[in-house]
């Protein structure tokens, strides 16, 4: 699928937008869908699900526009769908005070979800930083998966990256803590 034509970033502003990313198999779907396109019956091969569940995904997924029709081609009388990604990521509103990020969500149940023995980098590093160094890195970050990005190969496994920079909220102490 050619990609020059498909805008770069989709931002999630309703809250039909934000319920069709929300849900674990819809994030999947669009993994899927995001190299190349896929028929109901591909997608529904790929994540595990019924072809019927698979296009009642799809469908909410579209009406939110997140997903797109890009080719249709005629299959024994029946009219086949091709749908990809209406963009090549999704930007996601920042989650109200105490809010899980959804995004966070997906990825720590992909993670638990991957093959036992598989290869793995997960880490976790506290920093003390300045405003300007975690501007910094946030920069470098994003740089560095867009970079990623670009070498992706459809032919190859999938590989999920994920990361999060954020300023915890301050611990509070309880009485019994304090000594």
């Amino acid at each position: 699928m050619p990609t020059d034509d498909v805008p770069e970033t989709f931002h999630v502003t309703t809250d039909e937008q934000l319920r069709a990313v929300s849900n674990l198999t819809r994030h999947r779907i669009m993994a899927v869908l995001r190299f190349e396109p896929a028929t109901i019956t591909q997608i529904a091969e790929r994540v595990g699900l019924a072809k019927g569940s698979s296009s009642y995904h799809v469908r909410l997924l579209e009406r939110a526009g997140l997903v797109k029709v890009v080719r249709t081609r005629k299959v024994r009388g029946v009219m086949e769908r091709y749908y990809a990604m209406a963009a090549r990521s999704i930007e996601l509103p920042d989650p109200g005070d105490g809010g899980p990020d959804v995004l966070m969500r997906h990825a720590v149940a992909d993670l638990e979800a991957s093959p036992a023995g598989g290869e793995r980098h997960v880490r976790m590093a506290h920093l003390r930083l300045t405003d300007e160094q975690f501007a910094e890195l946030g920069a470098r970050l994003q740089a560095l998966a867009d970079e990623y990005r670009e070498l992706s190969d459809p032919s190859l496994p999938d590989t999920s990256l994920v990361f999060a920079l954020f300023r915890p909220a301050p611990v509070r102490q309880t009485e019994g803590d304090t000594k």
